[in-house]
């Protein structure tokens, strides 16, 4: 089949190259004039995306650009004292495979694993799709069998298709800002802390800048458009004022051109990702939270069992079906536990700052034989990313992968 992608970030990708393996040909329109480079923050893969990223012969190239955090060092709103916490044993505690990395560095890894199997078309957008005709903003309309959205939490395709779907606002946002490398330090992430608000920096070894993070909570949504930059820095600025000096001078290079990355942490709750021709797939479809659901490793997950269920046939419907199905589970599972986590990582009183800090600081106190057999009693919690079964899709006959 014909497949058209929107979206060159990381489902966009992981599912081109799974339905190009599968023999199906596949284009990826990206709104970008290139491969984005957004200056977003370090993401979480889980053991299921690693599995798969092995299988796409992908992971030695992930492990060598991993962030390389070990420790994190906050200081609370009031006080003098920093609280420091073992990074990795936290990682232990999570999964049994577990890399970060940033966002674009696994982008690009993805994005480099389809060449030259598949075709990219960058510097435009969709503006219509009827039954597999589809019309683009500067190219020539053409045709395809199946048209896929994975073009992230404000989906240009779930609009022209779905239109407004159900969404639930968790109170919170999140911020990226790129600045001078030498404000972080490879390995570590220092940063502030208070009631409804953090603010951290950090570094990698391999990248020429540092990130600082900025989460906040707000008791309604805030008016703003996704698109008006301007007014984003100025909700961030008032989120952060007077948390401490040290955060007014990350705050100080939102006046220059670096990147910058601000959003709501938002949750698509539809459950039905599909119509006609079209499916959505990562964020396009069921976004838990940017930055507190595991959505990097969900799109992972999500475009590789759309891939395979589309490979058992051509009934387009019954594998959208099946890819429904399959995914569900998790999708809700992920939505419960990015809720918990929203409240967890922003505390909105001194007292949840308090225990957030302290019981960091008590996991990574414990040692390190001890510290995966306790998280492991609890699946539904910090191990519940580890703990989703993904069918082998190659194993049970799929498609015809290439030699």
């Amino acid at each position: 089949m014909r497949v058209l992608v929107s979206g060159a970030s990381i489902a966009g990708p992981v599912l081109a190259y799974w339905l190009t393996r599968y023999g199906h040909e596949v284009t990826v329109v990206e709104r970008s004039p290139v491969l984005r480079k957004t200056g977003g923050h370090a993401v979480d893969l889980f053991r299921p995306a690693m599995d798969i990223s092995d299988r796409m012969g992908v992971v030695d190239r992930i492990e060598a650009l991993a962030t390389g955090t070990e420790r994190i060092t906050f200081l609370r709103e009031g006080t003098r004292k920093p609280i420091t916490a073992d990074v990795t044993k936290l990682y232990v505690a999570a999964s049994d495979r577990h890399v970060e990395v940033m966002r674009d560095d696994l982008s690009e890894i993805y994005y480099e694993a389809t060449l030259p199997d598949v075709e990219y078309v960058f510097g435009d957008s969709i503006t219509s799709i009827d039954d597999g005709a589809v019309t683009f903003e500067k190219a020539e309309p053409r045709r395809f069998d199946l048209v896929i959205g994975a073009d992230g939490l404000h989906s240009n395709v779930r609009g022209l298709v779905f239109g407004e779907v159900a969404k639930s606002f968790t109170g919170a946002y999140l911020a990226v800002l790129s600045v001078p490398r030498e404000l972080g330090v490879p390995g570590a992430m220092t940063g502030h802390i208070g009631p409804g608000r953090s603010a951290a920096v950090y570094g990698a070894r391999h990248v020429d800048d540092a990130r600082a993070v900025f989460l906040f909570r707000s008791a309604e949504e805030l008016d703003y458009h996704h698109r008006d930059v301007a007014r984003q820095k100025e909700l961030l600025r008032e989120a952060f004022r007077d948390l401490h000096p040290e955060v007014d001078e990350w705050l100080g290079f939102l006046d220059s051109d670096r990147t910058f990355y601000f959003d709501s942490i938002t949750q698509l709750r539809e459950d039905t990702w599909s119509r006609g021709r079209v499916a959505l797939v990562g964020d396009a479809a069921y976004c838990p939270g940017p930055a507190i659901g595991g959505s990097t490793s969900l799109a992972v997950v999500g475009a590789y069992v759309l891939a395979g269920e589309l490979a058992a046939g051509q009934d387009y419907e019954a594998a959208f079906a099946r890819y429904e199905n399959e995914m569900r589970p998790i999708v809700h599972a992920s939505r419960k536990f990015a809720l918990g986590v929203a409240k967890t990582l922003i505390p909105s009183t001194r007292t949840g700052v308090w225990a957030l800090t302290r019981g960091a600081q008590l996991v990574t106190s414990l040692p390190s034989w001890l510290v995966r057999p306790l998280a492991k009693l609890n699946s539904k919690g910090v191990r519940l990313h580890d703990s989703m079964v993904v069918r082998d899709y190659e194993r049970q006959g799929a498609g015809v992968p290439a030699p």
